[in-house]
């Protein structure tokens, strides 16, 4: 396996390669992205997974310093799992036109950024402003260094897999997004790198915002379709138990537009803060699809 810090060695590297499927992290990986892995390669001769803490999708008020890093450890379960080439660059490397900051290294002058469509601006987007143009912009930058014939997201950052879908279509990029399911902890807790963050008593209460998602499911698929009335339900229930709730809404899974009464193909999202008098706050966010067949 290759550990590749320049555009120009990747570049380099990939010459000789061909049918590539691509990975892209933020490191700090589990279980769920080591499947995205195994899923590339089913798909893909050569499997490239980039390690990359993005600054541009952070606002100055979230975690950018304090974000797990880990290559290391990272490149050990990735060379386990047959990986080919991580690629791991610098901010430097990947925004050679950046200013950085003194001050702040969340503000870097990146001057030309993919304007994500309307969509963006709710759900994740609504608390989290320009979270997905700094996505967006990152990623088309990685499928230029990359040049992928397929990339691999997983469903459980649900609007940004339907972010980076589109702007594959609109730009008329010539690589299929496979999207891999959320794997899960066994009380139902969906993997992610912010789980680090939470002590073992939060542990054993996480899973509570995918029982409220569950909670939706089940009523919906009973035949109650006042939608509104069922998330204000599972938010009250979150808030009750200690969270607090960003979001609670169920949407139609091919447009995210809200949910109708005619919507065969529904998914409930969620994201909310769990609470630590000491560590503060850790934002996790779930979903769950459901297909109406009557």
């Amino acid at each position: 396996m290759q550990i590749i810090h320049t555009v120009a060695e990747l570049r380099n590297s990939l010459k000789t390669r061909t049918n590539i499927g691509f990975v892209p992290t933020m490191g700090n990986l589990h279980a769920g992205h080591i499947a995205l892995v195994a899923l590339a390669k089913k798909h893909a001769k050569t499997a490239v997974v980039s390690i990359f803490v993005n600054p541009l999708q952070f606002s100055p008020t979230e975690d950018l310093s304090t974000y797990p890093r880990t290559l290391e450890a990272d490149c050990e379960k990735l060379k386990a799992a047959g990986c080919d080439i991580v690629f791991a660059p610098s901010a430097d490397e990947v925004y050679p036109q950046m200013t950085e900051s003194k001050s702040d290294d969340n503000h870097l002058n990146q001057t030309m950024t993919i304007d994500p469509p309307p969509i963006a601006n709710v759900l994740c987007g609504a608390t989290r402003l320009k979270h997905f143009a700094g996505v967006a912009t990152v990623v088309m930058k990685l499928f230029n260094m990359v040049q992928p014939d397929v990339a691999v997201f997983g469903k459980k950052d649900f609007q940004q897999l339907f972010i980076i879908k589109e702007m594959v279509r609109q730009f008329n990029l010539p690589i299929d997004i496979i999207a891999g399911e959320t794997m899960r902890e066994a009380h139902g807790l969906a993997l992610s790198s912010r789980n680090g963050y939470l002590t073992d008593a939060q542990r054993a209460t996480a899973s509570q915002l995918n029982s409220a998602l569950q909670g939706i499911v089940n009523q919906v698929k009973n035949g109650n379709k006042d939608f509104v009335q069922l998330e204000q339900q599972a938010s009250a229930q979150l808030t009750s138990q200690g969270w607090e709730v960003d979001y609670i809404s169920t949407r139609s899974s091919a447009t995210l537009q809200p949910a109708s009464a005619l919507d065969k193909n529904l998914i409930v999202l969620g994201a909310a803060k769990i609470i630590n008098k000491t560590s503060g706050k850790t934002r996790l966010i779930d979903n769950i699809e459901l297909c109406l067949t009557a």
